[in-house]
């Protein structure tokens, strides 16, 4: 799964906002942005230069370099390499999925625990199957 850069800056920068109960208004004005252009942003479908993210960041009180490590942190997350079979068969397998086999949801981005959510990596197939119980009688 790709993800890319401005789409993970714009969720950051509006999880920051949302976080202080800030308006897109109140941070547009601040960081003297048209509204229109910082909602493009935040929605990943404009790419903001190096100015445009100084001026948001410092509205937000949010360092440029923790917005740029936290970034980096989510695209890391999410554009985990894929394993060969080869890596696959070497791994430890836990006997049920627990929190240490999960992988982060891609979907969800955030930096405090409420945020976090854990997929579990099932790593053995269950399958199931469904008869009539013994003695049961069937209704015509």
């Amino acid at each position: 799964m790709t993800v890319l850069l401005r789409e993970a800056i714009g969720d950051r920068l509006r999880h920051a906002r949302t976080t202080q109960r800030r308006t897109l208004r109140e941070v547009s004005r601040t960081a003297r942005v048209s509204l229109g252009y910082l909602s493009e942003v935040e929605r990943g479908r404009k790419e903001a230069s190096s100015e445009l993210l100084a001026a948001i960041c410092e509205a937000l009180d949010l360092p440029l370099y923790q917005l740029l490590h936290l970034v980096a942190s989510d695209i890391g997350a999410v554009q985990q390499p894929v394993p060969t079979p080869a890596e696959l068969a070497e791994r430890v397998e836990p006997a049920a999925p627990s929190l240490e086999g999960g992988t982060l949801v891609p979907a969800v981005i955030g930096n405090d625990l409420s945020d976090l959510r854990l997929q579990p990596v099932l790593t053995h197939r269950l399958s199931t199957s469904i008869s009539k119980p013994r003695g049961a009688v069937v209704a015509a």
